[in-house]
């Protein structure tokens, strides 16, 4: 039934420990049954779109600095904007079981920057050295969360999600944008992070500013994610980057500033004057 009524929500504890570490495991925000749905839908994707681009090598989006934590040779499937190519994703970032939940980290009002379909697959699949998401599209009220969405289990040796607790009141930290922002991987291994091991249908979140990675899926089966970055609709980006189709899409809530035009394009007003005082 359609309603503007909170159904889901996090006790304070959870509250408590997210903003104390940065990150938050959600288990069974979803059923297995839907992972599984939901983990065929990715897979088909990832088919149509290789057979649409000539093979599975134009979907590869390994970091070049993966090179940096492991010698192996590894691999990893990806595509944006997922919910443009099946409406299961759709459905999914919309569900009031996850946004209901997210609205006690951001808001009520919660506005979608983008998504990430992730394969890792078996054996091979690359990792990613310790970074936060913050370089990649900074904003100035630091609302920007990551939910990963886990459509089968995600133990250590499938490459977990590495996190650093309490590493997001630091701050934003200077990086490396070589082969990816990524932080010093001297001072940052990830053999020294947190694992956050999840099973199918579990939801972990976190804040852009916390330092995370991943490592490399030793496992005969895949690891397969959705990663849904969202934040509070007020929380305006610090440089017209990383734009998306998509951004903007209001997930739980309102709009509160109505920060588009009303014709047919419908562009956010305030990245077309971030963009034209842009140096050029």
């Amino acid at each position: 039934m359609l309603t503007d009524q909170k159904q889901f929500g996090l006790t304070p504890e959870q509250v408590a420990f997210y903003r104390e570490n940065g990150y938050l495991h959600l288990p069974a925000v979803f059923t297995r049954e839907e992972a599984a749905y939901l983990r065929a839908e990715a897979h088909a994707l990832i088919q149509r779109l290789a057979a649409a681009r000539g093979g599975e090598q134009a979907l590869h989006a390994q970091w070049g600095s993966a090179k940096l934590v492991s010698d192996a040779p590894t691999t990893l499937l990806h595509c944006h904007n997922a919910q443009f190519h099946s409406a299961a994703f759709t459905r999914l970032m919309c569900d009031p079981r996850l946004t209901d939940r997210i609205a006690d980290l951001i808001g009520p009002n919660i506005q979608l920057h983008h998504t990430k379909l992730f394969i890792k697959p078996p054996e091979r699949g690359a990792p990613f050295p310790m970074h936060q998401d913050y370089p990649y599209f900074p904003h100035e009220k630091h609302t920007m969360l990551a939910a990963i969405v886990f459509f089968d289990d995600a133990p250590i040796e499938k490459g977990c999600l590495l996190v650093v607790p309490g590493s997001h009141k630091l701050g934003p930290l200077p990086h490396d944008p070589e082969g990816g922002w990524h932080l010093p991987v001297e001072e940052y291994p990830l053999e020294q992070a947190t694992p956050v091991p999840a099973q199918a249908g579990d939801v972990v979140v976190f804040s852009y500013l916390t330092i995370h990675g991943s490592g490399v899926n030793t496992m005969q089966e895949a690891r397969t994610t959705l990663l849904i970055q969202m934040r509070d609709p007020t929380d305006r980006p610090t440089i017209a980057t990383h734009l998306s189709r998509g951004q903007g899409m209001m997930l739980r809530g309102i709009d509160p500033e109505a920060d588009a035009e009303p014709g047919v394009d419908s562009t956010s007003r305030y990245l077309r004057m971030l963009d034209a005082s842009s140096p050029r």
